[in-house]
């Protein structure tokens, strides 16, 4: 495998203005995030061709060349999976790589197997067995090893070839502006993806007016302290410790103490802090509390859930789709909330394509379901 390292500006201008305006790049990234709530980025691997160019972040002072590169509307940018490399894009240079071409979204929109992995990719289309020996290795140690190096080059080397051969069956099935629109979607949604983590708590639902506003509360100060302090959110709080002060509502530190859901530690440091958000929703008045968390479904509309995602693999079947691509899991159930009623939002993703050849014919089995 041919590859060379770039650890300096001036090499780096060079290399992307030889390479202005390419039909593709190939893009990847080596990151450390152990014990961080953002990315920490250790290599950047491109490939225009036959040759991977590791480019070392750690040195660089210019990053201007590449954040043209990434946003050059000539150039599509072709990644694996890409919704990590967005984080250390987003992170890093504030931009995100666009027009993006995701190959294991393109496999799944040509019915060649959903979420496959970059090695199994490469072996089907290219016949290749990558190494995974680096896999959990320590990208931020310098010097780099030569084991190292050879291992992200391997990372994107493939990703050029897997592309072409995915964009000709794209073509061949009128599919390419599909995973093109992909791409776009997963940029919008990585640029206003506010996710509400409490609606991820289980057993929210089971809170009234006041405690869910107490649960709102928490997980938006657990993210806003997260990201400050550079933390994983387990690190700052965790579920348990969200849903167990949302519920007990403690008004002081023994009390949280008693609730034994936070180290001694955290109460130290959150404590007080804890305790001031605490009260400050004892008193809000109650026409500004929000509803509660939807409750689960019942059998009769689990049952109506499963038929929805029946009628979607026959979908998917026609339109030679892997049924996993056609719709996030959750959004079969956002389907038939409202059809029942709910005041929900469509996500981004229904637009497009998905919106005559999925969307509506699952709109129109539920209506006449019922």
């Amino acid at each position: 495998m041919e590859w060379k390292l770039i650890a300096s500006d001036d090499a780096l201008a060079a290399l992307l203005a030889e390479h202005a305006g390419a039909e593709a790049v190939a893009v990847d990234t080596e990151f450390m995030r152990t014990n961080t709530f953002y990315p920490e980025v250790a290599l950047v691997q491109l490939c225009f061709g036959d040759k991977a160019w590791l480019v070392d972040p750690l040195p660089l002072t210019d990053l201007t060349p590449l954040r043209a590169l990434l946003q050059d509307p000539r150039t599509v940018k072709v990644l694996h999976s890409a919704s990590e490399d967005l984080e250390v894009f987003d992170r890093w240079l504030g931009v995100l790589p666009e027009p993006l071409f995701d190959t294991q979204r393109a496999a799944a929109l040509v019915n060649h197997g959903f979420g496959m992995g970059y090695r199994a990719l490469v072996l089907d289309f290219e016949g290749v067995d990558l190494p995974k020996g680096e896999t959990r290795s320590d990208w931020l140690q310098r010097p780099l090893t030569e084991s190292q190096c050879e291992y992200a080059a391997q990372d994107v080397a493939h990703l050029l070839p897997v592309w072409r051969k995915l964009q000709n069956m794209c073509v061949e099935q009128s599919k390419l502006d599909w995973v093109l629109a992909d791409g776009a979607d997963a940029l919008a949604a990585f640029r206003t993806e506010n996710p509400n983590f409490a609606q991820r708590i289980k057993s929210g639902w089971k809170l009234d007016r006041r405690a869910t506003a107490r649960l709102y509360a928490l997980c938006a100060w657990r993210e806003e302290t997260a990201r400050k302090r550079n933390k994983p959110r387990g690190w700052v709080i965790d579920d348990n410790a969200c849903l167990v002060l949302a519920e007990a509502d403690p008004d002081s530190p023994a009390a949280i103490e008693r609730s034994a859901c936070l180290s001694a530690g955290s109460l130290r440091r959150d404590g007080e802090t804890l305790l001031a958000l605490l009260a400050a929703q004892r008193e809000r008045p109650e026409s500004e509390l929000p509803p509660r968390l939807p409750q689960p479904l019942e059998a009769p509309q689990r049952k109506q859930l499963q038929a929805l995602k029946s009628r979607a693999k026959k979908i998917a079947a026609q339109l030679g789709v892997a049924p996993e691509a056609l719709l996030q899991a959750k959004d079969y159930e956002t389907l038939l909330r409202q059809q029942l009623g709910e005041e929900l939002p469509d996500p981004p993703a229904w637009s497009g394509w998905r919106a005559e050849r999925v969307i509506a014919p699952l709109r129109q089995a539920l209506e006449q379901a019922v």
